[in-house]
């Protein structure tokens, strides 16, 4: 091969070569993002619409059907979720994977714009937020002050943190949770305004037409201009008190004092925020999809220290959860194991070879190919996580094989007595072709799982093309740097040393004996058949003990806690039983500390984060940690609570675990009791240690009929009772104030010992067409009823979730399938079932790789084909797979690990491993055949005795490279180990079956190959007829 040939002809081109690749990929290393995961887009919009006072059923059929049915038409979409509850509609629409996120919110701002027609007029206008995937808050800081209240810290927050804190490189958004927002109330009094004759509508124009700033217009002159500004009358509460509301008959003015209570605070409570139990405020940081998640870690604690000097006495900030803590430590682990293995690889390699110099030919090649990887990572547009830092892992111990091959034969023919320049040359020219295949091989296994889509596709992207461009590489410095290296560094003639002769000793041993041992096998050949049939039969048997689940749990040093109280729990309640929850999680060890959300995700749910202290300062996993806690707030009285994890690949929408959703177009009442079965056939199952209903007929809901005859005989009409009880229950604001320099809402509304029970109500008074106020209770009759407390929809279907977490030991695979079994058995027609959260990724994605797996062996095959000019021979290599998938399997059904994408990659690259076993001996076999004119028999014996030195020394140095992955610990260990794992069995057990079983194949399967017949033009062609 001319490169080959150039190299050692010309050592410079081939260190040229090299360095170049080197310092390309240094600099192409500097410039690359990094996070945990490769950036995976999945894009969303939500839209909520408020309109105060208004029950679920009227903003489902008056906000939330109209605006879903516009949405419907838009194109992209994966999935539309509902939300409807009282006063608000949320609507989430999930765009498929990497859709465009400008195009999508511009869609959905036009479906809205048609849908606002149809929208009641009171309702407020709909708001759209468009989230890119990376929505999740990466860090948490704690706002709190022994001096402020709430709604101090909330003003301040606003005017002073917000603001900086998103000025960091690299923020998207800066959110507040826990949060109070001033409000100016107007707290009327119903019996002062029924004895003045004023009603809501009266308050209600009084405050449009006297809270209000308008134009002056502005003088003009031959040489000035001046505005004029009508000053605001109104700016403070004593203001307000002041504002006439009415003139009465006597001529007197009603002011606004005359009939309510006016002052600032708080809005109504509809979340809380606290850390260790303590009241505080959340300033939640997300970080965007492009930015590096520890540069914007890094870019907060500098703002932070700017910050802290400025704050007012007795605040204090600090950060209570850093999603970037695990993201560093892990890569860091990953850096670490990186170093471990190249070592081990090293050593193996020392131990096969016995001499330094002669070691450092195929060492070379690590760091080389390693680094040189980064150049097609950063043209592509990858980052440095936890997935392409894997890669390079397994790198490590591919990329020396065909250096190891290299060095094997040109040391081969050394031995042989040419010299080691003429060895160079001839040994790499004889080795050229398998290399070549090699290395297309190993590419093409993974070529289709680049080609993949959905979330496995996109994060696995970045894993096949960052290990396929290391060991392109890897092939290039084989064909150059090697046999350069080689006729340099190599002696012909060279007296060993005594621990080099020991090696090669043992090894001449190993492989007498492994030739005895073969042709005892030879002898035997329909045993070796039998057992192969045995093998490949045993597979689906094997597939069957293995659990299955998407992604390995990590230890991510943090736990998420969700109560559910019931259904009319207000938030008082939420916080005074998530208070037994904080004493738990204080009294762990582990827990450096709590927050907890309250009134989150829903109205009556809490929410918690439990952060862990470093792993080095515990004992106990995350797992054990998660467990135990389980079991002690399962039993804290007035809410149901469970701990989970969160989510290990990025995608899942927020929740528990598994979410198993059924929609229907009958209506909700029928889907309750259906639901009802499903929920109590779950809790009755021992596979899930939590569940719980989003659809509970629970919630106590005041039915008011309005007495037509009475109310039309007053001249009472239903506009005037629904605006009066609207106003003075609901929190519609009617226009704002002006405070310091910011706008708050101005809300007219009872105070709530005007509400505390349905028999207030009664106490309110409309005017009649006389003038006289009648009170409500003599036009109404009141019902107390239970109803939903929210109306749920998915793709536009009544629907109701059951969320489950699976107790301990019981794999996601396993749940999702009794869901499905369950279902199936229970739900009648028109019942439909999908998933949501991790559930859902799983059942879309679990058995993805499945197909690529596939597609990469009739890839290889193909590739083979071409090589050996036979779909024979491919064949025979091809039986070393199943033999290499079978130790991987044995491995799992002991329960090693479970079946997830990260063991489902390392069987793919088992496959490209295995195989190039068989290149080389079938290559060798090939060739005994043309030059030497052995039979199969011969041919297959004679090169399985010459590769077995190469086969053994590049699985050892493979096996030895990933001994760190199964002794990993700490951050990201779990996906390490589950990829190890499968990679050491599959590839100890295989080497050993292919060693044996391959050769017996061979004289069956292969083909008789011969010299491809030679064309010469100069030989005419015979005459027609002639014999």
């Amino acid at each position: 091969m001319w490169l080959s040939d150039m190299s050692v002809r010309r050592p410079l081109v081939a260190v040229v070569i090299s360095a170049l690749l080197t310092v390309f990929g240094l600099v192409a290393f500097a410039k690359l993002t990094v996070r945990e995961m490769p950036d995976v887009q999945t894009p969303s919009v939500s839209i909520t619409t408020t309109y105060e006072g208004a029950a679920p059923e009227v903003m489902e059929s008056q906000v939330t059907k109209p605006i879903e049915d516009q949405l419907s038409g838009i194109s992209g979409i994966k999935n539309i979720n509902s939300v409807t509850r009282k006063g608000r509609s949320s609507i989430t629409v999930e765009f498929k994977l990497g859709w465009n996120m400008l195009e999508g919110t511009s869609d959905v701002r036009d479906a809205i714009s048609r849908a606002r027609p149809k929208l009641p007029d009171e309702a407020d206008e709909p708001m759209v937020t468009k989230d890119n995937g990376n929505g999740d808050v990466a860090i948490w800081l704690n706002f709190s002050s022994t001096q402020m209240d709430r709604t101090a810290m909330t003003d301040y927050a606003n005017r002073m943190l917000v603001d900086s804190l998103s000025l960091v490189d690299g923020v998207s958004e800066v959110s507040l949770s826990g949060d109070l927002t001033q409000v100016m109330y107007v707290r009327l009094r119903p019996a002062d305004m029924a004895a003045r004759g004023i009603t809501v509508s009266d308050v209600q124009d009084a405050l449009k037409r006297e809270n209000i700033e308008l134009p002056g217009g502005e003088i003009r002159n031959n040489s000035m201009t001046m505005a004029v500004q009508i000053a605001r009358l109104y700016h403070s509460a004593e203001d307000f008190r002041g504002l006439p509301v009415k003139t009465a008959v006597n001529g007197q003015s009603i002011y606004l004092a005359d009939i309510a209570d006016v002052e600032v605070g708080a809005k109504n409570e509809d979340s809380a925020y606290q850390r260790n139990g303590r009241e505080s405020l959340g300033i939640g940081i997300v970080a965007q999809s492009t930015a590096n998640p520890l540069a914007v870690a890094q870019g907060i604690e500098r703002k932070m220290t700017e910050m802290q000097r400025f704050l007012p006495e007795g605040a204090q900030l600090e950060v209570d959860y850093d999603s970037t803590v695990f993201i560093k430590q892990a890569i860091d682990e990953v850096y670490e194991t990186l170093a471990i293995c190249a070592l081990l690889v090293v050593a193996v390699l020392y131990l096969f070879l016995g001499q330094a110099r002669t070691t450092l030919i195929p060492a070379i090649t690590v760091p080389v190919s390693l680094v040189s990887a980064f150049i097609g990572a950063w043209y592509l547009g990858f980052s440095i996580n936890l997935i392409t830092l894997l890669a390079l892992i397994l790198a490590i111990g591919l990329v020396v094989d065909d250096a190891i091959v290299v060095l094997e034969n040109v040391d081969r023919h050394i031995k042989e007595g040419e010299e080691p320049f003429r060895a160079a040359i001839i040994g790499t020219r004889e080795i050229a072709v398998p290399v070549i295949a090699m290395t297309v091989t190993l590419a093409a296994v993974y070529a289709p799982i680049a080609l993949m889509g959905g979330i496995t596709g996109s994060l696995f992207k970045e894993f096949a093309l960052t290990l396929a461009g290391a060991v392109f590489v890897s092939g290039i410095i084989a064909l150059t740097l090697s046999p350069m290296m080689c006729s340099k560094m190599l002696r012909a003639n060279e007296t060993p040393s005594k621990f080099e002769s020991t090696v090669h000793h043992l090894l001449d041993r190993m492989t007498a004996r492994y030739d005895s041992m073969l042709h005892a096998v030879m002898q035997k050949r329909i045993v070796v058949i039998l057992f192969a049939v045995i093998v490949f039969g045993s597979l689906p048997l094997l597939f069957k003990f293995i659990p299955s689940e998407l992604a390995p749990s990590e230890d991510k040093g943090v736990m998420a806690v969700l109560g559910t109280a019931p259904s009319n729990a207000n938030l008082d309640y939420i916080e005074n039983t998530m208070a037994d929850v904080n004493k738990v999680l204080d009294d762990q060890p582990e827990i450096a500390y709590s927050q907890v959300f309250s009134g989150v995700f829903n109205a009556n749910q809490a929410f918690g984060i439990a952060s862990m202290v470093p792993w080095s300062q515990r004992e106990a996993s995350q797992k054990e940690v998660l467990d135990r806690v389980a079991g002690l707030v399962k039993d804290i009285p007035g809410m149901a609570i469970t701990t989970f994890q969160f989510p290990e690949l990025p995608g899942a929408s927020s929740g528990l675990p598994i979410q198993f959703v059924i929609t229907t177009p009958n209506s909700f009442e029928s889907l309750f009791l259906i639901a009802g079965e499903m929920l109590a056939a779950t809790q009755a199952n021992g596979q899930f240690v939590y569940s719980d209903l989003d659809l509970n007929y629970d919630s106590a809901t005041m039915k008011i009929s309005i007495d037509k005859d009475k109310a039309g005989a007053y001249g009472i009409t239903m506009q005037d009772i629904g605006t009066t009880m609207g106003t003075m229950m609901a929190d519609g604001y009617v226009n704002r104030i002006d405070l310091d320099g910011r706008s708050y809402e101005v809300i007219p509304q009872v105070e709530r010992k005007y509400r505390l029970n349905p028999e207030s109500i009664k106490g309110y008074y409309v005017r009649a067409a006389d003038g006289k106020s009648i009170p409500l209770g003599s036009l109404i009759k009141i019902e107390v009823v239970g109803e939903p407390r929210a109306l749920p929809h998915f793709n536009q279907l009544n629907s109701a979730t059951i969320g489950a977490v699976p107790a301990p030991g019981v794999a996601m695979g396993d749940a999702i399938n009794w869901f499905k079994a369950t279902a199936e058995e229970k739900l009648p027609q028109g019942y439909r079932y999908d998933f949501m959260g991790e559930a859902r990724q799983f059942v879309t994605e679990g058995n993805a790789l499945y197909a690529t797996f596939a597609l990469a062996l009739a890839i290889i095959f193909l590739v083979l084909a071409i090589q050996f000019e036979s779909v024979r021979d491919p064949l025979v290599i091809m039986v070393s797979v199943p033999l290499a998938i079978s130790g991987a399997l044995i491995a799992l059904a002991w329960g090693m690990a479970t079946m997830n994408i990260y063991s489902q990659v390392g069987l793919i690259t088992l496959v490209g491993l295995i195989t190039k076993h068989g290149i080389l001996i079938c290559e060798v076999a090939k060739e005994e055949q043309l030059l030497h004119g052995m039979n199969r028999m011969q041919a297959v014996m004679q090169a399985a005795k010459v590769r077995l030195r190469p086969i053994l020394m590049t699985t050892a140095a493979m096996i030895a490279g990933l001994i760190p992955l199964l002794y990993a610990a700490g951050a990201g260990a779990a996906q390490r180990f589950s990829i190890g794992i499968v990679i050491v069995a599959g590839l100890a057990i295989g080497t050993l079956f292919t060693l044996f079983v391959l050769p017996v194949i061979y004289t069956f399967l292969a083909s008789e190959h011969k010299p491809l017949p030679e064309f010469d033009e100069s030989i005419p062609a015979k005459a027609k007829g002639s014999h």
